[in-house]
């Protein structure tokens, strides 16, 4: 409160009780600061994380109202505006000033039906701050957590506020110290999605980058920008301006307004993770607390699992999505893959390039897609019971390359064939280049859109909810970026949205060593990935060749604890598993839903060690599974196994790097050991270059 009021409340006070003086203040609080002259008072107001080590500050003395924020009292955020400017009514930011206050709090804990942890404690303080001028007002709502921070924009309705087309977002993220702060990113809106290797540089010299969006300031704290309850709004990118200030950057829809809405929406949030260490960037509940419960209720028909398919095939070229006589997806061939999943545990088979349009340019020729309409050597319904006869399920697949209005218009009778033939799961693909999406407008007019603007974060979500109306869950590749959504959506089950396994087979370049130590701390904050590892076969035109894995064999299996998917695939040829049996069983024992996670050491882009509780499963939830990879540095990680049930005995059974392993030149050197653990107990790996350790500790007791 501004001085002379608060002599003003002290002289009134001291006339009244002190029950009645707690009461006042709290609703001057809660109610609002303004002054008869509708001029705000109050200059900042602040808000700290439950553990007083995150400071919030938002402040209205400057040209246009911003917010700084500290970690344990040194600032991490330096001053950085807000605001947001319209087509019609210009810039809702300069000239705005505090007018009300509401401060609450919230100490709760929700289930997953699903996911990397079972429990989610959501305990944060909150304000939500108006602002005002003399015609308009807007909110900024900001929620402070132990592991950082998220805040949004509320445009309630009003009078004169009708439709809004939002032109710029003025929400900064000023980082201190530029030139001495690392940071891990890829470029925004180029030819690609995110398809894209992770570059390493200072802050100072990036341009327009993704989010999540992790770097590591000059005193080693981490953090990580990105956005939650992506819903109706185009996605933010970052684009520096000066050296360290990074600017919300939304991407346009093809007429280049940035978001079509009207008065009476809020924003999605803006998100800042921190902490001291890499590692607790990576133990962060942040995103998932700041999006809507399950909006679908009971949702037990959202079934976490592994599964074979009909890809890598194709990938390598032995088999054709198209028809023809080395077309992958035919009868015959499925049902040999549904018999490999039945013998070896997994729940479903994927089957690609099953419906007409694969043939010729199909990459550039979406609209001739059918999604209802399989090749002649595909039949469908016959494979469906097939697969039943043998407990396991026809997994769906839809490509559209990009032309969602075609898409769009047979969706509901393919979702409609599914459901009939008991398919659950769908893979969906929207291959284009960035910006190429292809869609027809009202007026019968093609226009091009990106994949993360305002029109595809819709239209992403729209087949999420169509698909939840028959009780099937989607798997998107060329992907809208997760944001959350997977908590209000439980059915949106796992997405890619980043490089995957299908680089090493045609990639130039194929994906580096630290390539998936970076994907932990970057892309993986986000949340799942279908990246498909258990690759066996890691270079099938030799070890020189520019085409091939770049990892020892057990760091494929370790992938399969470190990125995080509630569905995992083991992505090689059938052949390739029954070289190596023993190591395949690893693949065939992970499950993929879990009681708890927990990473426990790592540097971003170097190593990474997570350990997990089984949910459930045969175990009873009694088992844990460790996942340890390192980039090409080979390194010795001590491991604590202090996170074991402290009242149980269990048989570690290790797959690790032999002495000789590297993934250049010895891939396939490994060793398993059985040994007996119990909490007390302390593990060194020996992780070779680009390799990985993969630990079952199965409880005895």
């Amino acid at each position: 409160m501004g001085p002379i009021l608060t002599k003003q409340l002290k002289k009134t006070f001291s006339l009244l009780p002190q029950n009645l003086v707690a009461l006042t203040l709290t609703l001057l609080t809660s109610v609002g600061l303004a002054t008869s002259s509708g001029h705000a008072v109050a200059k900042s107001v602040k808000v700290t994380s439950p553990d007083k080590q995150i400071t919030v500050t938002l402040s209205d003395d400057d040209v246009r109202p911003y917010y700084q924020v500290t970690f344990q009292d040194q600032s991490v955020i330096n001053p950085s505006s807000l605001g947001l400017v319209f087509q019609s009514l210009g810039e809702f930011g300069e000239g705005f000033n505090i007018t009300k206050v509401v401060h609450t709090k919230t100490a709760d804990r929700w289930q997953q039906p699903w996911g990397e942890r079972e429990w989610i404690d959501d305990v944060h303080n909150r304000i939500l701050v108006q602002l005002s001028n003399a015609r308009y007002s807007f909110s900024v709502e900001i929620k402070a957590f132990d592991d950082g921070l998220g805040f949004r924009y509320h445009v309630p309705k009003q009078a004169h506020l009708g439709k809004l087309n939002i032109t710029k977002e003025l929400t900064e993220f000023v980082v201190p110290n530029p030139d001495k702060t690392t940071a891990w990113w890829i470029p925004a809106r180029g030819w690609n999605r995110y398809e894209y290797l992770y570059q390493t540089s200072s802050i100072a010299k990036i341009d327009r980058v993704h989010t999540p969006f992790t770097f590591k300031l000059d005193s080693g704290v981490h953090m990580s920008i990105h956005e939650a309850a992506l819903v109706d709004y185009a996605a933010m990118t970052l684009d520096q301006r000066r050296d360290g200030t990074l600017q919300a950057n939304l991407t346009p829809w093809s007429d280049g307004i940035k978001v079509k809405t009207e008065a009476g929406f809020v924003t999605p949030w803006r998100t800042i993770q921190i902490s001291d260490n890499a590692v607790g960037l990576l133990n962060s509940d942040l995103i998932l607390n700041l999006n809507e419960p399950n909006t679908f209720g009971e949702v037990d028909w959202v079934e976490p699992s592994k599964y074979v398919g009909i890809w890598w095939g194709m990938h390598l070229n032995e088999n054709t999505w198209g028809s023809g006589e080395k077309h992958g997806a035919t009868t015959k061939e499925t049902k040999r893959y549904m018999d490999f999943a039945a013998d070896n545990g997994f729940a479903g088979v994927l089957v690609e390039g099953w419906n007409i349009g694969w043939d010729g340019s199909w990459f550039h020729n979406g609209d001739v897609f059918s999604f209802t309409e399989a090749y002649p050597d595909f039949d469908l319904p016959q494979i469906a019971a097939y697969g039943k006869s043998k407990g396991v399920r026809l997994i769906g697949h839809h490509e559209t390359s990009g032309s969602v209005t075609n898409y769009r218009k047979q969706m509901n009778n393919a979702y409609d064939l599914y459901q009939r033939n008991g398919v659950t799961q769908v893979k969906t693909g929207y291959v284009a280049d960035g910006g190429d999406i292809k869609r027809v407008d009202e007026q019968g007019v093609t226009r091009h859109e990106w994949h993360d603007g305002q029109f595809m974060v819709n239209e992403y979500l729209y087949s999420v909810t169509q698909a939840a109306k028959r009780q099937i869950s989607i798997n998107t590749h060329e992907p809208i970026k997760d944001t959350g959504l997977r908590r209000t959506y439980p059915n949106w089950i796992s997405r890619e949205g980043a490089r995957g396994q299908e680089f090493n087979a045609w990639g130039t370049p194929p994906n580096n060593p630290s390539h998936t130590t970076t994907l932990a701390y970057t892309r993986m904050l986000a949340g799942p990935m279908d990246f498909t590892p258990g690759i066996f076969d890691l270079a099938p035109k030799g070890l020189d060749a520019i085409n091939r894995v770049q990892t020892t064999l057990t760091k494929q299996l370790a992938l399969y604890v470190v990125l995080y998917s509630p569905i995992q695939m083991a992505a090689d040829l059938p052949r390739n598993y029954q070289k190596h049996p023993e190591a395949f069983q690893f693949i065939k024992d992970v499950p993929t839903d879990w009681h708890q996670s927990r990473a426990i050491a790592g540097e971003v882009g170097e190593y990474v060690v997570f350990a997990r509780q089984e949910r459930g499963g045969k175990s009873q939830g009694k088992d844990w599974y460790l996942g340890a990879i390192t980039d090409d540095e080979p390194r010795n990680v001590k491991v604590r196994l202090d996170f074991l049930d402290t009242d149980t005995e269990y048989e570690a059974q290790i797959y690790r790097d032999g002495d000789k392993a590297n993934w250049q030149t010895a891939p396939y050197d490994y060793v398993i050991e059985h040994r007996r653990v119990n909490a007390s107990d302390l593990l060194t790996l020996k992780l070779a270059s680009s390799g990985g350790s993969a630990i079952r500790f199965k409880a005895l007791n």
